[in-house]
């Protein structure tokens, strides 16, 4: 399992949003290639990183701030936020992001993500985020009529590398993640899913390592990094003695 910290762009500062909400920003650190050194140094292996305002706007907002992240560290990087045509995705990739997250764009436009995965095998990420059960799209602002699980599928022979699953209702708010929701969609497919949303403490690392999450390729922490909830040396520790 590998554990991503968790790095929101909002102009050009380290945000911690409450249930998706861009009036409920906390501004954690101002100088994100500064923050994103940090958890290298902790000895995180690879950073998650959204562009929040890329997500609303459709195409990227913190572009100056992500590639200094991408200068200032020798960690891969995954990306989403504001990812919607092949000129952008290939951007990022080209300047160094190691996987990229289609969010919005998996609803409205599904052959993107299959072209992309084609021509960039194991570098494409779907990133499904619901509230309910239900996909939320344009920054989490819209929720749809579409079902996690079905979009998920709709992707289960499109070479996808993995699945970020986010539950909108517990982002931000430290109240653990949704186990139950997330491992039934990792259980339904064949595609490796990532937890996310609501990671509080040395519990939900301990319970991610229990024998029926074994499916899951990771889970994503943000705000309980930053309020010094979690301590990333012993939950670095716990995941690796669990793999040896």
């Amino acid at each position: 399992m590998i554990l991503f910290p968790a790095i929101d762009l909002k102009e050009g500062q380290c945000v911690r949003l409450a249930q998706g909400d861009m009036d409920r920003a906390t501004v954690f650190n101002d100088d994100p290639a500064e923050q994103a050194r940090a958890f290298q140094s902790q000895g995180f292996e690879y950073l998650h990183v959204v562009d929040l305002d890329g997500a609303f706007a459709g195409a990227p907002r913190n572009a100056a701030a992500v590639e200094s992240i991408l200068k200032a560290l020798t960690i891969p990087v995954q990306l989403g936020g504001g990812i919607r045509d092949m000129r952008t995705l290939s951007g990022w990739l080209d300047k160094g992001v190691t996987r990229v997250i289609i969010g919005t764009a998996a609803v409205k436009d599904p052959s993107f993500v299959r072209e992309a995965a084609r021509v960039y095998p194991g570098r494409v990420a779907v990133g499904i985020d619901a509230k309910d059960g239900m996909v939320a799209v344009e920054g989490w602002a819209r929720t749809t009529r579409m079902s996690a699980l079905d979009l998920g599928r709709s992707f289960e022979d499109a070479g996808v590398s993995a699945i970020i699953y986010t539950d909108i209702s517990r982002d931000g708010i430290l109240t653990g993640l949704n186990i139950e929701q997330t491992l039934a969609l990792a259980n339904a497919l064949t595609i490796p899913v990532i937890a996310s949303g609501g990671l509080a403490s040395l519990a939900d690392i301990e319970r991610l390592l229990q024998p029926d999450c074994a499916k899951l390729a990771g889970a994503i922490t943000g705000r309980a990094l930053y309020d010094g909830r979690l301590d990333p040396k012993q939950a670095l520790a716990l995941i690796k003695k669990a793999r040896a």
